[in-house]
């Protein structure tokens, strides 16, 4: 079983992003969590609450089983570009210079470790 959860137009460069997501991929949900409350970027707290969001989703969309936490890993975490705000600043002599503020599109996949019987 496995369920995504998408968090869009998140207000980090995806460069920034990429940094926290490497250190939670492929890992335990309970792990991951307990890395993401502890790292010091901001981009942790979005991706810690994408991956909550995909257990809840798998939860509910499996009621009527009983889902271990526990046994719940990350089976794909993946940061994308987003729009970027294209803003300018003055410089000297008169002029501007551009300054683009990233986007990120972060989605998340959470699956059990278990293989599932075909039926």
């Amino acid at each position: 079983m496995e369920a995504r959860a998408i968090n869009k137009y998140i207000r980090s460069s995806p460069r920034k992003m990429r940094v926290v997501v490497n250190a939670v991929r492929g890992k335990r949900v309970a792990e991951a969590l307990a890395i993401l409350r502890h790292l010091p970027h901001r981009a942790a707290r979005p991706v810690e609450k994408t991956i909550r969001s995909a257990v809840y989703n798998l939860i509910e969309k499996n009621a009527e089983e009983r889902i271990d936490e526990a046994a719940l890993v990350i089976r794909e975490i993946r940061v994308d570009d987003g729009p970027r705000l294209k803003r300018w600043r003055a410089a000297p002599r008169g002029r501007a210079v551009p300054i683009r503020r990233r986007m990120s599109h972060l989605t998340v996949v959470v699956a059990t470790t278990e293989p599932e019987a075909e039926a």
